[in-house]
C-alpha cells in the first residue's frame, strides 16, 4: 500500500526504525568508535520523496534535516 505522505507535511512524526546503527567518535573514547542502535527519529515532516521522508529536527538550538529511506522505517506515529 502506498501512502500520500504530502498530506502530512508540517506534522510531527515519530519514526521507529528497523535495525540500524550509528557511530560516534569522541575524545573520551580515545578516538575509538562507539556504535549505538538508532531506535527512532523524531521531527517535522518537510518533504516526501520517492525514496523516503525528510524530517526537520532541532537539537542544541540547531536545526537538522534528516532523510529517512522508506526501507528503514518500521512504524510511523503522526501528531
Amino acid at each position: 500500500m502506498k501512502l500520500d505522505w504530502t498530506q502530512f507535511i508540517g506534522k510531527a512524526l515519530n519514526i521507529t526504525m528497523l535495525e540500524n546503527y550509528g557511530v560516534v567518535y569522541s575524545k573520551e573514547n580515545a578516538g575509538q568508535p562507539v556504535f549505538y542502535e538508532i531506535v527512532f527519529k523524531t521531527g517535522t515532516l518537510t518533504g516526501a520523496y520517492e525514496e523516503g521522508l525528510m524530517l526537520e529536527s532541532e537539537r542544541d538550538n540547531q536545526k537538522y534535516n534528516i532523510f529517512v529511506p522508506y526501507s528503514s522505517i518500521k512504524c510511523v506515529e503522526i501528531f
